[in-house]
């Protein structure tokens, strides 16, 4: 079985975003959702993707609720600076943080993190000397960025993925 579905989780989870974005539980919608998935987990066969298993659980939840706060405050600093009420103009600029996390796992899951709050943008990561690049919309709004990623993020990302 498990050579026809390589990645089960992956086929179910994107056989559920399929029925939730076709809105229709059809069977033509099942059926047409099924192939998909199957084959779209058989193009992850051939990126051979690293295996992590998740070892802590609690670490979870902290992650997902400082995350879950962080995007809402971004969303006001990026609005506030948008319509410029702040009374002085936003200073952009590059960030460089060293990463002490080597799963890979770790480090995509960092990345959309960093990616889907809003006024960050994850420019670079250099594997060699563990540098990330970031781009930040403001970086006088009085948030230390590199403290938030290092504390708020990595640390457990590492305590989950290692």
């Amino acid at each position: 079985m498990r050579y026809w579905f390589p990645f089960p989780f992956l086929s179910l989870g994107l056989l559920t975003f399929w029925v939730l974005i076709s809105q229709s539980t059809s069977p033509g919608t099942l059926l047409l959702g099924g192939i998909l998935s199957v084959a779209l987990a058989w193009a992850m066969v051939n990126l051979s993707p690293h295996k992590t298993v998740p070892g802590r659980v609690r670490p979870v939840f902290r992650l997902v609720g400082a995350v879950a706060v962080d995007i809402v405050r971004s969303n006001i600093a990026v609005l506030k600076v948008m319509l410029g009420r702040r009374g002085k103009p936003a200073t952009a600029g590059f960030l460089q943080i060293e990463l002490t996390l080597t799963d890979e796992n770790a480090i995509a899951v960092l990345a959309c993190i960093l990616t889907a709050t809003p006024g960050t943008a994850w420019l670079e990561f250099d594997r060699t000397s563990r540098r990330l690049t970031l781009h930040i919309l403001d970086t006088a709004d009085g948030m230390d960025w590199q403290h938030i990623i290092k504390t708020r993020y990595e640390r457990p990302l590492a305590e989950i993925f290692q």
